[in-house]
């Protein structure tokens, strides 16, 4: 299953290219791991920022279905809190188990149960926004 998460933006060209900024921005301090864990090594995940910096919408496979993702406080170097909607488990089974966002100088972001051990990883997707 493939999934992203990108951001939403609004009309306003400026606004428009400030969001642009914040994935490639975000790039430079992200995490990895695997979706394959959950889906026998052949699923990506996408997700794309909305309108604030640390609110996010997955889908999965391009699909119209979405969840909300929000990256919460900074615990220490790259870890901070991790809110998962409830319905993000259909989209991507075993995520809502993440409590933790993790982002490495390699250009990935990493979320996990226990700030450590990865359940899903995303990097820089072509464009706004994250896959895995």
């Amino acid at each position: 299953m493939k999934a992203r998460f990108e951001a939403r933006r609004r009309a306003s060209n400026a606004r428009r290219d400030r969001v642009k900024l914040i994935p490639a921005l975000m790039a430079a301090a992200a995490v990895a791991g695997g979706v394959q864990l959950f889906h026998g090594g052949s699923g990506e995940s996408i997700a794309s920022e909305t309108a604030s910096s640390s609110s996010y919408r997955l889908t999965a496979n391009g699909d119209e279905a979405a969840c909300a993702v929000r990256r919460g406080a900074n615990m220490s170097d790259g870890l901070s809190l991790l809110t998962v909607a409830p319905n993000c488990r259909k989209l991507l089974p075993g995520i809502e188990r993440a409590k933790f966002w993790r982002e490495e100088a390699d250009g990935t972001v990493a979320f996990s149960a226990n700030g450590i051990d990865p359940i899903v990883t995303f990097s820089v997707a072509d464009g706004d926004g994250y896959e895995s």
